[in-house]
C-alpha cells in the first residue's frame, strides 16, 4: 500500500517532467489517483511550497518548484531502471537552486536531534583521549577515508594495501603508479588540513583550488577552473561550460556555505555542489569529500570516512541529484556515514 509520501513523490515526479492539469495528472498516474485524490495531494504540496499553479480555473496547470525537487524522496533503484536516454532529466545547471538551499533547513528536526546526539557522544569521547590516541585515531580515519574516496573513483587498492602504503611506503604489486599517487595525494591533503584547521573556517574559492591541487598532484590533471564542455558517464546532465559561469557558481557555493550556520548542512552542501558544478576536468568528487571534512574539522565536528559506502550507491545518489536535484537519497547516505564515523572512531 503506497504511503502518502509515496503518492506525493509520484505527483512531484510527474510534474518534474512537465506542468499538468489535475485531470492530466490523474490520467497519467492511473490507479489509486482519482481526480479528488490528486486535488488533495496537489493542494497539500502547494501549501508546502513544493508545487505552484500556472493559470486559474479549469485551465490551471501545476508545476514543481525547486523546493519540491529538492525534497522529492526519489529512490535511485527505481529511477535508474530506465536507461539514460529514456529518463526525463534536468540537463542544465540550476542556479536557482542556491536560493532554495539558502532559505530552507536541509535536515528535519528529528534528523538533527539524532545528529546532534551523535556529535555530543563524539565530543565526550574526544575529551577523554590522550593526544597520542587522538593522533592514532585520526590516522586510522585518514587511511579509511583515502581508501574509500579513491575506491569510489575506481582505485583498486584494498584497505590493507592502503595501510601498508601509508605506514610502510609499500606499493602493492600489480598496481599502476597512479593508484598509489591518488591515495598518497589524499594523505597529503588531509595532513595539510589537519595542520591548518583554522584556515578553513570560512570557505573561499582559493581553498577549493588548493585542495584540488593536493589531490591531483602528479596525475596530469590541470589545477585550474575548467573551460569548455565536459560529459559525465551515465547521465545527460551537462555541467556549466563557461569558465566565468563556473567561477561564479563556485563563489555562490562559498557564499552559501559561509551563510549557513548549521555545520552539517555546510558539509552536505559542499559534498554535493562541488560535484554538481564539476569545476575541474577531473578530481571533483574527491575534492568535495575532502572539503566536506575540512569544514567538519574546522568546526570541531567528527570527520566522515565514508568507509561503508557502496561506490555504486554513492554514484547513483549523486546522479539523482544531478538529474532531478533530489536531495533525500544523498542526505540519507550522509547521515548514515556521519553516524558510522561517530560510532567507530575516537
Amino acid at each position: 500500500m503506497p504511503t502518502l509520501l509515496d503518492k506525493e513523490s509520484k505527483v512531484l515526479s510527474s510534474l518534474s517532467n512537465s506542468p499538468k492539469s489535475l485531470s492530466e495528472l490523474a490520467e497519467e498516474l492511473g490507479a489509486g489517483f482519482s481526480k479528488t485524490t490528486v486535488h488533495r495531494l496537489v493542494s497539500s504540496l502547494a501549501k508546502d511550497g513544493k508545487v505552484v499553479s500556472i493559470g486559474a480555473g479549469r485551465s490551471a496547470k501545476y508545476e514543481v518548484t525547486n523546493l519540491g525537487r529538492l525534497f522529492n524522496p526519489l529512490v535511485p533503484e527505481e529511477f535508474f531502471r530506465k536507461e539514460q536516454d529514456d529518463r526525463q532529466a534536468l540537463t542544465s545547471f540550476n542556479f536557482d537552486l542556491f536560493d532554495t538551499l539558502r532559505s530552507h533547513d536541509l535536515f528535519s528536526q528529528e534528523e538533527m536531534r539524532t545528529l546532534v546526539e551523535r556529535q555530543r557522544e563524539f565530543e565526550e569521547r574526544w575529551k577523554g583521549l590522550s593526544p597520542v590516541l587522538r593522533q592514532k585515531e585520526m590516522e586510522r580515519l585518514a587511511i579509511d577515508l583515502s581508501w574509500k574516496s579513491s575506491q569510489i573513483e575506481g582505485n583498486t587498492y584494498t584497505l590493507l594495501q592502503t595501510e601498508s602504503l601509508f605506514k610502510e611506503g609499500k606499493r602493492a604489486k600489480g598496481k599502476i603508479k597512479e593508484e598509489a599517487a591518488m591515495l598518497l595525494n589524499h594523505q597529503a591533503a588531509l595532513d595539510y588540513v589537519l595542520s591548518h584547521p583554522d584556515y578553513f573556517g570560512e570557505l573561499k574559492v582559493e581553498n577549493i583550488l588548493e585542495i584540488h591541487r593536493f589531490l591531483t598532484k602528479g596525475l596530469g590533471i590541470p589545477n585550474k577552473i575548467r573551460s569548455g564542455r565536459v560529459g559525465i558517464t551515465g547521465t545527460n546532465y551537462k555541467p556549466l561550460s563557461d569558465a566565468r559561469q563556473i567561477q561564479k557558481a563556485l563563489q555562490d557555493v562559498c557564499d552559501l556555505i559561509n551563510f549557513k550556520q548549521n555545520v552539517l548542512e555546510k558539509a552536505l552542501i559542499t559534498l554535493l555542489l562541488i560535484a554538481y558544478i564539476q569545476p575541474f576536468e577531473d578530481g571533483n568528487k574527491r575534492t568535495a569529500r575532502i572539503l566536506c571534512n575540512t569544514l567538519l574539522l574546522a568546526n570541531k565536528y567528527c570527520p566522515i570516512s565514508f568507509r561503508t559506502v557502496d561506490p555504486d550507491d554513492y554514484r547513483y545518489a549523486t546522479l539523482l541529484f544531478f538529474e532531478q536535484n533530489s536531495l533525500p537519497s544523498f542526505k540519507k547516505m550522509f547521515i548514515e556515514q556521519f553516524e558510522f564515523s561517530t560510532a567507530n572512531y575516537f
